[in-house]
């Protein structure tokens, strides 16, 4: 998977959501070079916001904010007809055994683990978008 090439995301907008600035950072520098169009909010609330007004391929989410964690940001998103079919992609640093079974059964569409690193970070999500079938259509390389 080391041969992604450099335009495999071009014109994809990606919504993050996280409260650390270090995740968001390298998020959006990798998806950036992949050619995705990056937005990113700090909590929930503002998720929600900003996916209703982006309408992203998919999101990807930190689970423990403030204000609006990830739980209630993806019960939020699905009770909004026009983006509760949107994949969201859990992200914690909190990985504990059952985590990512509660996560999916909660209706996020897979997950990922933090500290995000510029080495993986592709190759991971690259492997859960590929899961993704109304995602993994569009994904040639």
């Amino acid at each position: 998977m080391s041969n992604i090439p450099p335009n495999l995301l071009k014109g994809w907008d990606i919504v993050i959501i996280d409260d650390e600035p270090d995740s968001l950072e390298v998020a959006r520098y990798i998806l950036d070079f992949y050619g995705a169009n990056v937005h990113t909010a700090t909590n929930g609330r503002e998720g929600v916001a900003l996916v209703e007004k982006v309408k992203p391929r998919f999101v990807i989410s930190d689970l423990s904010m403030p204000e609006m964690d990830g739980w209630e940001f993806l019960s939020a998103l699905r009770s909004t007809v026009y983006v509760q079919d949107i994949p969201v992609i859990a992200l914690t640093a909190h990985a504990m055994k059952g985590d990512r079974e509660r996560a999916i059964a909660a209706g996020f569409h897979n997950y990922l683990t933090k500290p995000l690193t510029a080495n993986t970070f592709m190759d991971e999500l690259l492997i859960l978008l590929l899961d993704i079938p109304q995602l993994s259509e569009y994904l040639t390389f």
